[in-house]
């Protein structure tokens, strides 16, 4: 190999690896960057009673009512803090739906789209399941469902949409988006909903917006909202378990 060449290949890898660490670099920052779980959260996180216990480990966060056969599995939206949706879970829970929320690395669902196979086998005593998700983590959710209609009831979407055609599934399926959510691309939602079965179920919250699903304070871009982050929890909560218990 002459000399030109050598020099030439070291430029290359030299470039490659520039590269590499500027894209690393990139990456980091824009997963660090990532909306964080507020106090409501936390002490939702820390809450003990009889009624509810909670299970935590690397992977999975439990809300388990007693004697629950139902149960949700539920997708955090995208570049938000798992533990954010504390709050909605456990009011859940209270109401009699087993759920867990799954911690997805880097924050994004996209990037742990299966990460629910395997947490029904956790719950044997659960007979009827649900995926639920919000924003991002509802179309994952909605992707996931598509390939595993036959396990599951029905799909809850928090102001999301799905890309994946389920229209000729006998999955149930909830629609919950706040008439001030201003992050929420409402003509991608409109056009998706000829992917969902013809009979589902939409309900918009008055007064409330995107990130109020979850509670970690106001999301960029979203509309200013005329309900409490605490209502718009408890009215989510009152649909999911009305959806799910009947």
């Amino acid at each position: 190999m002459g000399y030109n060449m050598k020099k030439k290949r070291k430029i290359i890898i030299a470039i490659c690896l520039t590269v590499i660490l500027v894209l690393g670099i990139g990456c980091g920052s824009y997963l660090a960057d990532y909306y964080r779980a507020d106090n409501a959260a936390e002490a939702a996180m820390t809450y003990q009673d009889d009624d509810v216990e909670i299970e935590q480990n690397k992977t999975l966060i439990s809300f388990v009512p007693k004697n629950a056969v139902s149960g949700m599995i539920f997708y955090p939206g995208g570049k938000v803090q798992c533990e954010a949706y504390a709050p909605l879970m456990l009011v859940c829970a209270k109401k009699g739906v087993l759920c867990v929320l799954v911690r997805m690395p880097g924050n994004l669902a996209v990037l742990k789209p299966n990460a629910a196979d395997g947490i029904q086998e956790k719950y044997p005593q659960i007979k009827n399941w649900y995926m639920g998700g919000h924003s991002l983590g509802g179309a994952m959710a909605a992707n996931y469902v598509s390939k595993h209609a036959e396990e599951y009831k029905g799909l809850i979407l928090l102001a999301a949409y799905s890309t994946s055609d389920l229209s000729k599934t006998p999955l149930k399926v909830l629609s919950i988006y706040g008439s001030e959510d201003g992050v929420l691309k409402r003509e991608s939602y409109e056009k998706n909903k000829e992917h969902l079965p013809k009979n589902f179920t939409e309900k918009v919250l008055e007064g409330g917006c995107h990130g109020y699903f979850g509670s970690y304070g106001m999301q960029k871009g979203d509309g200013i909202p005329s309900i409490t982050n605490e209502e718009q929890v408890q009215q989510t909560a009152e649909a999911i378990s009305v959806f799910i218990l009947g």
